[in-house]
C-alpha cells in the first residue's frame, strides 16, 4: 500500500486558522483530526462530525503528522 499524498489534501493559508495546516476547501484543521484519533474516535466517527471529510482527507491528516515528526527533533524531559 503507498502512502497517500497529503499534499493534495492540506494547505497552509495565512487567512485560515493563523497558518495552520487544514483541510482544502475547508476550516477543519489537521490537529483537530489527528487529536481525534488520538482521543479514540475513527475516521468514522470524524466523517460523522464532519461530513465534508473524505477518508482520503484523514489518511492525509495522518500522513502529514508522520512527516512532520520525521523533521522534528524530540528531547525527552528528564525524570
Amino acid at each position: 500500500m503507498s502512502r497517500i499524498q497529503w499534499q493534495d489534501h492540506i494547505t497552509i493559508d495565512p487567512h485560515i486558522h493563523h497558518r495552520d495546516p487544514t483541510i482544502k476547501g475547508t476550516r477543519i484543521p489537521v490537529t483537530m483530526i489527528i487529536g481525534s484519533l488520538a482521543d479514540g474516535m475513527t475516521p468514522a466517527d470524524i466523517q460523522a462530525v464532519y461530513p465534508q471529510l473524505t477518508e482520503d482527507d484523514i489518511q492525509a491528516a495522518l500522513a502529514y503528522a508522520a512527516e512532520v515528526m520525521r523533521q522534528e527533533l524530540l528531547v525527552p524531559f528528564p525524570a
